[in-house]
């Protein structure tokens, strides 16, 4: 066969890894890291944490190993975490969450985004409106279901929309506009009135608002404010978060979604032809780290924040203008006044020449567009403290 026929090809095609020869490219990440490995170089492309999360959940999980949590959980999720998931919704956002009905285990955050647009995508006609630059696997998920990507772009140094530009891209085509609040990779939290707008419009077009919230936990200038509890929102939105982010257990792919029951459904009949299920020891692991104690959330998104504060100046003193973020694992800083205007192209020689690794911020942009973010630089924060520094000192030595 000469040429492999299938869905897997506009799905390639939509994460922007294939080429006009047919070929498929590897993604930035995946070639990121690979560099970090072959150079020894410090990696502050992919998105982990180079430590572990709180001891209590880590112990919690082999504890479920050792009494037998290894065979299949229920479809939905193991009931404590159920639970537990409608207990942090009310606690943090008072919102209701009916965990026998609105709520659902899935494989991450990825594959709970995956069945939410698998489930109701309809066909080629459909939109999803994404804030552009955005998370890789939209665009790959987005393909995938046959859907059209409509973008609304965030432009530096705040990356909030224009609610004009967001109100022109959202018609009756839209089936869901989805975002993500706090921003990967610009690390924005998007103002109460771009939210409230987003509500209005999907109102207004009959759209389906779905939710990326996995930074929730770890937004540290602004308040995360999640849309569902915004007037005339929970009717109409799905909300997917994970563990992975606020216990550093990103390996654990633990996420969930929850919403009205009809979609819950909806999304539900997807997702068990998936994954099925996963992860039995580390669900009860995940319970107990949602049911901790205020001052675990409040100490993470502190201790994010400094790395961040850690990491912007020695940018800065290495000649970068740095977009100080509100949220999330990630700053983006501009390369420009270092020659970087190409930022794919300064980035693969970053390992080499001084032993760093990120990513450019074109990674998250669709084709059209990219030109418009060329020099803009993502760097991870969420890494050991004593590491940032040293990369800070090596990143210098670009401009020396």
């Amino acid at each position: 066969m000469s040429v492999i026929p299938g869905a897997w090809r506009r799905t390639a095609d939509g994460a922007g890894l294939l080429a006009a020869d047919g070929t498929v490219a590897p993604t930035i990440f995946a070639e990121m890291s690979a560099a970090a490995a072959r150079t020894g170089a410090i990696n502050l492309g992919q998105g982990f944490p180079d430590e572990d999360g709180p001891a209590e959940v880590l112990e919690a999980a082999r504890a479920a190993i050792a009494n037998g949590a290894n065979q299949y959980p229920p479809g939905r999720g193991i009931p404590d975490l159920l639970a537990a998931i409608s207990e942090h919704q009310q606690r943090f956002y008072g919102l209701g969450v009916d965990p026998e009905t609105e709520v659902i285990v899935t494989a991450g955050a990825t594959e709970a985004l995956t069945a939410t647009l698998l489930a109701l995508i309809d066909g080629p006609d459909d939109e999803v409106v994404v804030f552009e630059p955005y998370y890789d696997s939209y665009a790959a998920a987005v393909a995938l279901a046959g859907a059209r990507l409509r973008t609304v772009p965030l432009r530096a140094p705040d990356f909030q929309p224009d609610l004009e530009q967001l109100a022109a891209a959202v018609t009756d085509r839209t089936r869901i506009i989805l975002v993500n609040d706090p921003h990967n990779p610009t690390g924005a939290v998007f103002d109460r009135d771009v939210l409230t707008e987003v509500v209005r419009l999907a109102n207004r077009h009959d759209a389906v608002i779905v939710t990326d919230e996995v930074y929730e936990h770890l937004a540290f200038r602004a308040p995360h404010t999640p849309i569902a509890t915004l007037l005339g929102a929970a009717e109409r939105t799905l909300t997917i978060s994970s563990a992975g982010k606020t216990f550093s257990t990103t390996g654990w792919k633990i996420g969930w979604v929850h919403g009205p029951a009809a979609l819950i459904t909806a999304v539900l009949t997807v997702k068990q032809y998936l994954t099925y299920v996963n992860g039995s020891p580390f669900q009860p692991a995940v319970a107990l780290g949602l049911r901790l104690d205020d001052s675990y959330f409040a100490a993470a998104a502190a201790a994010l924040a400094r790395k961040h504060e850690i990491l912007g100046e020695g940018l800065r003193a290495a000649g970068f203008t740095v977009h100080a973020p509100q949220g999330g694992y990630f700053t983006v800083a501009d390369a420009t006044a270092l020659g970087g205007t190409d930022a794919a192209a300064f980035c693969r020689a970053l390992p080499e020449r001084v032993g760093v690794v990120a990513i450019p911020l074109t990674a998250f942009v669709s084709r059209g567009h990219q030109q418009e973010y060329g020099g803009l630089v993502r760097f991870a924060a969420c890494k050991r403290v004593e590491i940032l520094p040293e990369a800070a000192t090596r990143l210098a030595a670009f401009s020396a």
